[in-house]
């Protein structure tokens, strides 16, 4: 089975519905529901995802939408390694370097799948967008 992780954007694409890009974020974490592809975030997405998606509606709505999140996807961890590689890198953007390397430390993961595929350029990761990982990602 393909491990991937999932960026930020990815999931903000889903639940704001970002046309056009909604359209292969729902095929990855369809994906993800059928146990096709495991996806893993991590705790600083779930994190950023509930202060964006706190904006638009309550609490206890946000909440909800993240349980059905945490029920499609595993948690990639982030500890003391993780952070001063980061803060290390040569990444430009240091939430960019934490996702990376803690996608990076699990040795199952694959693709890191972000429509920012510019930031990565450090990755020893395959990083491609949803698009390019639905056309292709099963070759991994």
């Amino acid at each position: 089975m393909n491990k991937i992780f999932i960026d930020t954007d990815v999931i903000l694409d889903f639940f704001f519905d970002r046309k056009p890009f909604s359209d292969d974020a729902t095929q990855l974490f369809m994906l993800c529901e059928k146990k096709i592809v495991t996806g893993f975030v991590t705790p600083v997405i779930l994190s950023n995802v509930y202060f964006l998606l706190r904006k638009t509606a309550k609490h206890e709505k946000v909440i909800e939408n993240l349980k059905l999140l945490i029920n499609l996807v595993e948690i990639a961890t982030i500890n003391k390694a993780t952070i001063l590689e980061a803060l290390n890198s040569e990444f430009k953007d240091f939430e960019d370097a934490l996702q990376n390397y803690s996608a990076q430390h699990n040795k199952d993961i694959q693709v890191l799948v972000t429509r920012n595929v510019k930031d990565f350029k450090e990755s020893r990761l395959s990083v491609m967008t949803p698009e390019t990982y639905l056309r292709i990602g099963n070759n991994f």
